[in-house]
């Protein structure tokens, strides 16, 4: 198999967007690819066999280019190409060329959010919502195909928190800040082994261009409550100097409106439960940092620094009324809890990293330097009431105030060397990381009766864990002119230590694992391509999954940590078949051990409940998906995306003997109508069907959005308006059912949003090399909570 690369050379970064370069058979007049220039101009033509071809360059602005008979018996380099533009183009000519907001490969799914209109009023956690295969559960706890576990990562750099906090995180990445999402299920071996269900990247848009030049952005949202959203990327690049960075501020306002039924029950036989109304407010502002630089120390040396900062304060404020009821299901009286949370999060990281090109075949070697503080403070207030059936008091009121604070240090090295083996063929990669994380947690809350604080120490908590996270990697990988291999085989050593100073409970943990990746990619004919994965993958307790204490919720509900739940390890298998190029099919199966669910269990004190985590013995997964593009014209542009899978829990939890297992269909739809060069409309849907997620079954649930787009100032500038959730239909139904348990409840937000934005983009047209760099701690920051 041989290549096939040129560059447009006279071209400045706006021409190239609209220009399709395809390559066709010389005997039959075939198209074999396509592929578009780079914002430098560069196109390739990968694994394409020995034969007689032309290369044909398309566009609108540009006559249309035809190479000389190119036989093909090694990689052939066109060199540089000069378009002409036609007679009735302008001197300069700005044309928008919109690749399809959905795109398919064998190892991932990649959304091209710059391509979709209906990403203006949308943040990270909207656009991944809409993902296909993707689920964000009641909790917006992120699933993949099904199943939890997912690792979440910005530019190459793992998010460092999980659960509700990485659900606020998401909300603050505006969608105009986004080029793309990147879902990938089979990583190979240079990535952390975390993450048993795949990996989702997050990548920012880059400032490419010499000089001074950026985007500004401003969004209006209205639901029940408004949204405000400004951001700003600035990029300048000055000789071997690059500078960039970038600001989001927040505003976002949003509700959880929350009803649910609890029943406790002894040999099949009601004996009492609780009735729930709860209401949660949110009041956030997020402010979300990106400084960075590149210097080119000479042609073959660069050197770099990142810092990211994350501040985000507000309040969330609760309201919680409850009905206690008895086995006949008569009222036994009420309680009413209020809280006041009001979180400040200082989440501060920087890189350094250096990468050495040592020769013109690719050997390079890069380091990698990471240290981040993750610091969390905040006041807690709760005040519940109680009352008889007749409203008269019948209970002293129950205040707590809680003092929160935590702090997470990771310190990380990663270094990587790359080389092509000339006399074999192929290329290797080799890496080792190392990684030490030290998180303390001191939480205090104290009773206030007759206004005098005492301290609650079953609330209160002071917790330090220590990890030492060791890992070598060796992958390689080889292509034939029909077969391409990738072998790759990772080492992780893992050493933690955590002590509940409270209560002087204390654990450790050491183990030394194994994780090989394999891949096969073959040829069958022109039109139709085999790939085969199979990968190992460890899914790590968080930290605060791991810390042993209570947290208080109401007088009847509250969490804990679990220091015995032990990794999650899933082995996949994913066969996938493409067919001209743009028909996928996958099927893929998978067997995960220790799985870790999130459980609500009857408590020890009478009509409460305990969330924590816990391992179930066993979890198989199988999955078939496909994908169809679908072009009507130059009007209609349509990327529908089915998937089935089929998810098997095995073990016993709580006393119950776990067994759900049901076939689940995903339906996503994407449609872009172009009523002319500065006018589009998108229409999205999506359908899931009734789903375990664990023990939590869920009922169908479905939604649609529309969005509009009208470009202006030639197109350096546009207004969109975008309604998210149009009939108001994404809202959540579902049950618990354990022995002795059973929980049903319905969700809803603030999910029909109205935006309406307004975009700039501003600076030179020269075309210049901005690297992406990411760091060394991902994994552990993905962690942190």
């Amino acid at each position: 198999m041989f290549e096939i690369t040129g560059q447009l050379s006279n071209l400045k970064p706006d021409q190239l967007s609209g220009i399709s370069v395809n390559l066709i058979k010389a005997e039959t007049k075939k198209l074999v690819k396509i592929e578009f220039p780079d914002t430098a101009g560069k196109f390739i033509f990968n694994q394409i066999e020995k034969g007689n071809y032309h290369v044909v360059v398309k566009s609108l602005a540009f006559k249309n280019y035809e190479s000389n008979l190119i036989v093909l018996t090694q990689n052939f380099n066109l060199g540089d190409l000069h378009l002409v533009a036609k007679v009735h183009a302008l001197d300069e000519v700005n044309i928008v060329g919109n690749k399809p907001f959905i795109q398919q490969q064998h190892d991932k799914t990649v959304l091209n959010v710059a391509s979709s209109i209906a990403a203006t009023g949308s943040n990270a956690l909207d656009l991944l919502s809409k993902a296909p295969g993707v689920n964000v559960d009641p909790s917006e706890n992120i699933s993949m195909r099904g199943k939890p576990g997912v690792l979440v990562m910005v530019d190459g750099k793992l998010l460092p928190i999980s659960g509700q906090e990485l659900s606020t995180i998401l909300k603050s990445i505006s969608g105009d800040q986004i080029d793309r999402i990147e879902l990938i299920t089979s990583p190979s071996a240079k990535y952390d082994a975390s993450g048993n269900s795949g990996i989702i990247d997050i990548r920012l848009k880059k400032g490419l261009k010499e000089g001074l030049n950026g985007n500004l952005a401003v969004s209006f949202g209205q639901g029940v409550y408004n949204k405000v959203n400004p951001s700003a990327n600035v990029n300048l690049k000055i000789g071997k100097l690059n500078l960039f960075g970038s600001y989001t501020y927040s505003l976002n306002n949003d509700f959880v409106d929350l009803a649910m039924q609890r029943f406790f029950s002894a040999a099949g036989t009601i004996t009492g439960g609780n009735s729930y109304q709860n209401y949660f407010k949110m009041n956030m502002n997020n402010h979300n940092v990106r400084l960075g630089g590149d210097l080119n120390i000479s042609e073959n040396v660069i050197v770099g620094f990142i810092a990211n900062g994350i501040f985000i304060a507000g309040e969330l404020g609760s309201n919680s009324k409850a009905q206690s009821f008895d086995a006949n299901q008569n009222s036994t009286g009420y309680f009413n809890t209020t809280g006041i949370l009001q979180p400040v999060r200082n989440n501060e990281s920087i890189n350094f990293n250096y990468k050495h090109t040592l020769d013109k075949e690719g050997q390079s070697i890069s380091l990698d330097l990471d240290y981040a503080d993750y610091g969390a403070i905040g006041l807690q207030d709760y005040l519940t009431t109680y009352s008889d059936n007749n409203g008269i008091k019948n209970k002293d009121d129950y205040i707590l105030h809680g003092d929160l604070n935590g702090d997470l240090k990771i310190k990380s090295f990663k270094s990587d060397y790359s080389k092509k083996l000339k006399s074999l063929d192929i290329k290797l990669d080799l890496g080792l990381k190392s990684s030490f994380v030290t998180t303390k947690d001191n939480i205090a809350f104290y009773n206030l009766v007759n206004k005098t604080s005492t301290l609650d120490v079953d609330k209160s908590n002071n917790f330090n864990y220590k990890e030492w996270i060791n890992a070598i990697y060796i992958n390689a990988s080889k292509k034939w002119e029909k077969i391409n291999a990738q072998f790759g085989l990772r080492l992780e050593r893992t050493q933690a230590e955590g002590i509940q100073l409270t209560n002087l409970s204390q654990f450790e943990r050491k183990y030394l694992q194994l994780f090989p990746s394999i891949q096969f990619g073959y040829n069958l004919s022109k039109v139709h391509e085999l790939n085969i994965a199979l990968t190992r993958r460890i899914n790590r307790p968080t930290y605060q999954q791991l810390n042993p204490f209570k947290v208080f919720l109401d007088p009847l509900t509250s969490s804990t940590g679990n220091p015995l739940l032990n990794p999650e390890i899933t082995t996949s298998f994913e066969l996938s078949h493409t067919w001209g190029g743009k028909y996928l099919t996958k099927f893929g199966y998978s067997i995960t051990t220790d799985k870790i669910l999130s459980i609500l269990s009857p408590d020890v004190k009478p009509s409460s409940i305990i969330q924590t985590g816990r391992n179930l013995a066993r979890y198989d997964y199988y999955t078939l998906s496909f994908s169809a593009p679908i072009t009507i014209g130059k009007w209609l542009t349509s990327n529908v995306n089915a998937l089935v899978y089929y998810g098997k829990y095995s073990g016993n939890i709580a006393n119950t003997d776990i067994g759900n297992n049901r076939v689940t269909f995903s339906l996503t739809s994407t449609n872009m109508i172009t009523f002319n060069s500065n006018t589009s409309l998108e229409i999205n849907g999506k359908y899931d069907s009734r789903r375990y997620y664990g023990i939590m079954d869920i009922k169908p649930t479905w939604y649609t959005g529309l969005a509009i787009q009208r470009q202006i100032l030639a197109k350096k500038a546009s207004l969109k308006l975008n309604i998210t959730d149009v009939f108001y239909t994404r809202k959540t139904n579902a049950s618990n059912i354990l022995t002795g348990y059973t929980e049903f409840f319905r969700q809803k937000g603030d999910s029909r949003v109205g935006t309406f934005s307004f975009s700039y983009k501003f600076g030179s047209n020269k075309s210049s090399n901005t690297k992406k760099q990411t760091g060394g701690a991902e994994d552990e920051k993905r962690r942190a909570n």
